[in-house]
């Protein structure tokens, strides 16, 4: 069956912080080190990219050019690219080889699947720009925010069950299109997700047009 409420990854680390009391934040086992640093090179999709090759226009500015050999042998592209779009990269220590590319442009939108307990509706997620996550027909979860870290899908979000306690839920992302979104946590569980509609440019902020000569999405 599938599941509509995300699951707990395996490791609980307790945070407190001055009066916002605890916040659960549950991670895989990983290094702690590792945990605490996002490695991600995170910018735009350059005009200069192609089939084996991104260029990347980073945050901070810089222009790389990356491989992405092994990221295609490994079929480590999530989403795809093209020219435009947020990207997120996990590279090699000098940034020259791409081990795993995720669109963030691709992952906006209204991502459901149906209700487990009766079919009858659709209830998921809405993944918003600038990081803001929303839930969509559900009652015993509320979505606040997302974000990409180390190559891991990570949603914040609380519960109406009076408890007012932020959770962090850790994904890897196994499968990402245009259409579908495939969610593994840390107990192996797989949510599959497909999406609700194609909103428009102006709701997203986002251009939606994927039949640029250049578009290698996959």
């Amino acid at each position: 069956m599938k599941k509509t409420i995300l699951a707990l990854a395996t490791v609980t680390v307790l945070l407190t912080s001055c009066g916002s009391g605890e916040r659960r934040v549950p991670f895989e086992e990983v290094n702690v080190d590792y945990v605490l640093k996002d490695t991600t090179i995170y910018g735009l999709c350059g005009g200069g990219s192609a089939m084996n090759t991104l260029e990347l226009i980073t945050d901070g500015g810089d222009t790389l050019i990356i491989s992405l050999d092994k990221s295609h042998d490994m079929k480590t592209i999530y989403g795809g690219y093209a020219v435009g779009d947020e990207l997120a990269v996990i590279a090699n220590s000098d940034s020259t080889s791409a081990l795993m590319v995720i669109n963030k442009s691709a992952l906006l939108g209204n991502w459901v699947m149906p209700n487990p307990i009766d079919g009858s509706s659709d209830t998921g997620i809405s993944l918003l720009k600038g990081g803001t996550a929303e839930s969509i027909d559900q009652s015993s979860i509320v979505y606040k925010s997302w974000r990409l870290f180390n190559g891991q899908l990570q949603i914040t979000a609380t519960r109406n069950d009076g408890i007012d306690m932020e959770e962090i839920f850790v994904y890897r992302i196994k499968e990402l299109t245009d259409n579908t979104l495939v969610l593994v946590d840390g107990d192996d569980d797989v949510m599959e997700y497909e999406r609700q509609s194609l909103e428009v440019e102006d709701d997203l902020g986002i251009e939606l047009d994927w039949g640029d000569e250049q578009d290698y999405r996959i």
